[in-house]
């Protein structure tokens, strides 16, 4: 299921809205995966805002949100036919790397880093009817939806609503967008208050998830070494033939124990909100006490994984932010696989930097309350998951 929020950011409600989900289902905890599209122009849906103006919405929000959910699943399995899931992966420029060092301080801002590559990589799934017809797509890409800020009062799925219009429009069927690994990944035009700038960021995203379409053969079909044509050069032909689609289906879930940085009490971080006049610095306490709401009073906080197998590809969500670096391991790994990788899947905790960035001053390492090296033991994990999955092919 996805869902144009940034994401369910209180735990209680996050816990709240995916029990009952999975009870209105008769699911396992393993087959469910909530993905939010992390704008930053949509609605607050967590109870805790609910002294704010506007607060008093967000209760029937909530309601709104699980009634739509269920109904979009309910018209999914009832209108459920035969299908084929392709992959491919493509290209797309948008996302660049947005931790841009500081000339006047020793710290790092939020914001387009030139100087820095991006990971590009961009993963579309076609999911095709028997007669060959498109009846779905699915986008896989990390890039923080960032292109609207301050100046923007309207609700907004940023680039991924004017994406998902020029996909559905030359498809005539739904997309879904899975945002990708993307804790240090936005467009480099971005914190803009005109719905336009936005609207231009999907349409490169679109445009690239419609050349990758053009570049797919058709459903179950496989290029195939032919032989060798002597002529003015030798020449390598290639013909199309029909393969064997996997039916494999599986789906884990696993607790990764993260170690928790030294992090002040939930009593502390309240008496400091209360005592704070600065708004940008309350701003920030909130989501303070968000974080350590979430993960408990301990030395660990255990934070799940989700990894489905479908058909010879993997989808791998997990709710935190991590970057890129996680993504880009992970595929390596798995060169012959189709690998989706979510960020912010059934609810949202904190940044997953890797390692090196420990030391600096960092706004992800800040709001993070995990501790060094909690990226390369989900990466661990990950591909150990990955690697079991593949083994009961």
């Amino acid at each position: 299921i996805g869902a144009d929020l940034a994401c369910i950011n209180n735990a209680e409600d996050e816990h709240e809205f995916r029990s009952q989900l999975l009870k209105n289902f008769n699911l396992g905890v393993a087959d469910l995966m909530f993905c939010c599209t992390h704008t930053h122009a949509g609605p607050v849906v967590s109870r805790s805002h609910s002294n704010k103006p506007g607060g008093e919405y967000i209760e029937d929000y909530l309601g709104k949100l699980q009634r739509a959910t269920r109904d979009a699943i309910n018209n999914s399995v009832s209108s459920a036919v035969p299908a084929v899931l392709t992959w491919h992966y493509g290209k797309c420029q948008l996302a660049t790397n947005r931790d841009l060092p500081d000339e006047n301080k020793n710290r790092f801002v939020v914001g387009f880093n030139p100087a820095q590559k991006a990971d590009d990589t961009l993963l579309v799934g076609r999911i095709t009817n028997e007669q060959g017809n498109i009846i779905g797509t699915i986008v896989n890409y990390a890039c923080h939806p960032t292109t609207l800020a301050w100046d923007n009062h309207l609700i907004s799925p940023d680039f991924i609503g004017s994406m998902r219009e020029l996909i559905e429009k030359n498809t005539n069927a739904p997309c879904l967008f899975l945002q990708g690994a993307s804790g240090e990944l936005s467009p480099a035009q971005q914190y803009s208050g005109d719905v336009k700038v936005a609207e231009k960021n999907g349409r490169q995203l679109g445009y690239a998830v419609l050349a990758t379409l053009e570049d797919m053969l058709p459903p179950k079909m496989e290029l195939v070494f032919e032989g060798i044509v002597e002529s003015g050069a030798p020449l390598a032909t290639w013909q199309l033939a029909e393969y064997q689609v996997s039916r494999q289906l599986s789906a884990e879930y696993i607790e990764v124990p993260f170690k928790l940085k030294h992090l002040p009490s939930l009593n502390e971080i309240e008496q400091e909100y209360n005592n704070c006049q600065d708004r940008a610095m309350q701003e920030r306490l909130l989501r303070k006490r968000g974080v350590r709401k979430a993960v408990g009073d301990g030395e660990t906080s255990a934070m799940p994984l989700w990894a489905w197998q479908l058909g010879d590809s993997f989808i791998i969500g997990q709710p935190n932010e991590a970057y890129s670096d996680f993504q880009l391991e992970v595929r390596q790994q798995f060169p012959s696989r189709a690998i989706a990788l979510g960020n912010l899947v059934n609810g949202g905790t904190g940044y997953l930097p890797p390692s090196q960035f420990y030391d600096k001053d960092i706004y992800q390492e800040w709001q993070t309350p995990f501790a060094s090296g909690s990226l390369e033991l989900l990466t661990k994990t990950a591909l150990k998951a990955a690697d079991e999955i593949s083994g009961t092919d």
